[in-house]
Parts: C-alpha cells; sequence; structure tokens
C-alpha cells in the first residue's frame, strides 16, 4: 500500500487556554500563571484552513484597497465622518458619533439593557441599512421587543445566525452601513474546531470581523457578556483587537444605567452616557443632578449634596448616612455606592482629629439612585452627612460640598472645580463650599453662588453646627 502526503497539508495544532482570562499556554496547567485559577485550562485547536481564498475577499464591496508602502508625509489628514445618531448620549460616549470602520464591544451584566439599547439605536437610524445578527434570539423575540420600542425602520434586517461564513454570505447580499452583533460568544467560525464562546471561537470571530470592519469600511458594534468578576468574558486579546470597549452597568433595582468608555481610539475615555430604562426602552438622561437629588419638603438630618465629576459631566449626588448606637459589640459598617474602606478612613479622620466616638456607632451610608461614585471629591458630603445624622442635625437643603478629605484632617483642592461650581449654581444651589487650597486660579466674580472655602474638618463643623 502506497501513502501520499499532500504538501500543503498541515496538522493540526493545538493549545491550552485558561477558560477564564484566555491565557494560552502549550502545555495543560493546574493553576493559570495569569488569573491564578485552578483547573481552567482546556485544549482547543488553534490550526485553521487559509481564508484568503475568496472567502472574505470584499473588493467589489469596498472599492480600491492600498497594500503598499506610503510616505506619512503623503497621507492626507481629515477628520473623520461620523454617523450621528439620535441617541445623543450614544454619541457622547463615542466621541462625537459612529466612526465608519469602527469596531466597538459593548460588555455588560445579563439583563441590563446591552440588547434593546442597541435595538433601539439600529432602529432609530432611519436612513441607513443596518443588519441585526442574533445568535441569542429568535427572530419573533426580537420582534417583540421591537413592538415593544415604537420605532419604525424599513431599512432595519435582522438575520439570525452564528456561522461566520453564513453571516458574510449575507452581508455581501444586503451591503449593510452598520452592523450589530448580538453576542459575539454565540458565534462560531468553521475554520476552528471547538465550541462556541471556546477562547479560540471568540477569538477568530472577531479577527475576521475586524477585518470586514476595516476593509469595507463598514462599523460593527459586538456585545459581549461578562464573567462572574465583572470582566469582559473571552481573551484579553478583543479588547485589543477593538477600536473601542464601552461598558454598560446599573443596578437592577433602580431604572439608571450607566454606558461608560473604557477604551476610544477615537475620542476620550472620560465620556459617560446615563440613561433611565422604562417600558418602552432606554431614555437619555440629559441632566441626571435634578433626576439624583430626592426634592424633599421637610428637612432630614444625615443627608448632604456632594458635586461629583463622572467622566467629563458635572453630578450633584444626595448622599446619606445614619449613625446609630451598636446594640452588638462590634459595630457595622454598610455601604450602597461608596467605598467600604474609604468611609473607615473617613470614620478614623473624625475619631482621631474631631473626637467623635465612631468606634461605638453603627453606619450606614447610601448615594442616592444606585450610583457608584468614585470620585474623591465627595468625601467631604461624606463627612458633613455623617455628622449631621450624628449630631441629628438638618443640613441646610441649599448648601452642597465638593472637597477631598486627608488622613491629617484637611480639606484638599479637587479638579475642575468651576464645573461643579456652575452646576450646583445652575440647579438654584445658594451656596458651596469647597477646599481653600481650590483658591489659585479661581474667579468667585464669575458666579452668583456664594463660595465658602475650609481648610480643615474642624472648620467644617464650626460653620454648619
Amino acid at each position: 500500500m502506497v501513502l501520499i502526503f499532500n504538501k500543503y497539508m498541515s496538522k493540526v495544532k493545538t493549545a491550552f487556554f485558561c477558560q477564564n482570562c484566555g491565557y494560552e499556554s502549550a502545555k495543560w496547567l493546574g493553576k493559570c500563571p495569569s488569573c491564578n485559577e485552578w483547573n481552567t485550562f482546556a485544549e482547543e485547536i488553534i490550526q485553521k484552513e487559509n481564508t484568503k481564498a475568496g472567502n472574505n475577499n470584499w473588493a467589489e464591496y469596498s472599492g480600491e484597497k492600498t497594500g503598499r508602502t506610503v510616505l506619512l508625509n503623503d497621507v492626507k489628514s481629515s477628520e473623520e465622518k461620523r454617523i450621528i445618531t439620535a441617541d445623543a448620549e450614544l454619541n457622547r460616549v463615542l466621541g462625537g458619533g459612529i466612526v465608519p470602520g469602527s469596531i466597538v464591544l459593548v460588555a455588560g451584566e445579563p439583563g441590563i439593557g446591552k440588547s434593546t439599547l442597541f435595538l433601539q439605536v439600529g432602529l432609530q437610524l432611519k436612513d441607513i441599512v443596518t443588519l441585526y445578527i442574533s445568535g441569542e434570539e429568535s427572530a419573533q423575540q426580537i420582534k417583540m421587543r421591537a413592538n415593544r420600542l415604537l420605532v419604525k425602520n424599513d431599512n432595519f434586517y435582522l438575520l439570525t445566525e452564528t456561522n461566520t461564513q453564513t453571516i458574510f454570505q449575507e452581508i455581501k447580499k444586503l451591503k449593510p452601513q452598520v452592523v450589530i452583533v448580538d453576542s459575539v460568544q454565540t458565534l462560531q467560525t468553521p475554520y476552528i474546531e471547538s465550541s462556541p464562546g471556546s477562547i479560540s471561537q471568540i477569538r477568530e470571530s472577531a479577527a475576521e470581523l475586524q477585518r470586514f470592519a476595516k476593509e469595507t469600511n463598514t462599523p460593527v458594534f459586538l456585545i459581549g457578556h461578562i464573567t462572574k468578576d465583572g470582566n469582559i468574558a473571552g481573551p484579553k486579546i478583543l479588547e485589543h483587537m477593538v477600536d473601542t470597549v464601552l461598558q454598560f452597568e446599573g443596578d437592577h433595582h433602580y431604572a439608571y444605567r450607566i454606558l461608560r468608555t473604557i477604551k476610544n481610539r477615537f475620542g476620550g475615555t472620560a465620556e459617560l452616557g446615563i440613561y433611565e430604562m422604562g417600558s418602552d426602552g432606554m431614555r437619555g438622561v440629559a441632566n441626571p443632578s435634578e433626576i439624583l437629588i430626592t426634592q424633599k419638603e421637610d428637612q432630614l438630618s444625615g443627608i448632604a449634596i456632594g458635586a461629583a465629576i463622572e467622566g467629563m459631566r458635572p453630578l450633584l449626588i444626595e448622599v446619606q448616612a445614619l449613625v446609630t448606637q451598636s446594640v452588638y459589640g462590634t459595630p457595622q459598617r454598610t455601604v450602597s455606592g461608596f467605598d467600604l474602606r474609604r468611609l473607615q478612613l473617613l470614620l478614623a479622620v473624625l475619631e482621631k482629629r474631631g473626637g467623635f466616638h465612631f468606634g461605638v456607632k453603627d453606619v450606614f451610608l447610601n448615594i442616592a439612585g444606585g450610583l457608584k461614585i468614585e470620585d474623591p471629591s465627595i468625601e467631604l458630603a461624606v463627612l458633613c452627612a455623617l455628622l449631621g445624622s450624628y449630631d441629628d442635625t438638618n443640613l441646610p437643603m441649599n448648601i452642597c460640598f465638593a472637597g477631598e478629605v486627608g488622613l491629617s484632617g484637611e480639606i484638599r483642592a479637587v479638579n475642575r472645580i468651576e464645573q461643579r461650581i456652575a452646576e450646583a449654581e445652575k440647579l438654584g444651589f445658594e451656596k458651596i463650599i469647597v477646599s481653600k487650597y481650590n483658591q489659585k486660579g479661581l474667579s468667585k466674580q464669575k458666579f452668583n453662588i456664594e463660595i465658602v472655602t475650609v481648610g480643615k474638618v474642624d472648620e467644617v463643623y464650626a460653620l454648619l453646627f
């Protein structure tokens, strides 16, 4: 018997991938050196066939495509023409609109509203041919959601498919101007022999869509899952391959959602969009400060308003504190929307520098509206809310705070103080307390609001209580 081997045949290549973080290894490992998880490595086939022979040939689709070396000085620089959507919040986080040829990864928890948001965005693009590819839901399920959104669009097409080659064949026929994929974890390329959702499948499917986006100048949105740790599911290289990474977050018990920019090659990463989820879809919140501050008829103790900056936009946040006598041996410290370790630090400052005995008190702290605030400038508002609840004294409703608290009890300066003051003035506050170290370069004559400067915690207490 004679065996004939084709010289073009290549043997199957495999590698071991961590199913938690995507770390690649040539052999099986018990513990992942990247994420330190145990028993997460699985063997996957990484050898693929040659896909260049006409399968993804976009020459007719995209026109001329240059592949030669050019001098940098000969490249014409022009501002990219963006697709402006009807969603002002999405335009903000993308840096001014959708960039043609960009690939955007959107991740978030299950049920947070990712599919609803981008189905709504696609339906609102009235004059643009949009293709919505779903690998998780049937056409009937998507139609039911579209009926709930009350938006009609004659240029919106739907495809329920997971095979990438079938998807590309449909794309060649339709020639869409925007492609939305829900979700990238469900896609499967025939050139990788592993199950959908595996590291190899996600990486190769995303690479094929990236080549399509760049060669055809078509924007692609990839909706992705996150792991139990809150990280984006799949290999870390997925975040490096795309142009923009958006994180959609929020609390299921509240109606508000935040679309945060993690990475953006066409704009800043300091932007965020705020949405309110209703029965008819996502509604952009143009002025979130008015919603996040509870309208109260009576003055209540333990409530203070802090001027924070989330992304590039100023927000006035309501801080609620409750300080009670501890009935157990160990005092409780419970927070919602604020860092617990930072709260313990502030309590230690009040104990040491102010002489307040919080060591025998239970402390509960809440940021109203379900937001999670990391801006240190809200610490002065937290401190005043704690003092107000400790003394059971009502703070004036027309006053707000902006300052960081240091370990020695000093009130530190915060950045972009003028934006915070302007937001407080716009919402009708009559007085704002800031650090005295923010006076440099601050023109008080520009504002009609009274600006009070303090330097230490005891000065704040003497001023308010």
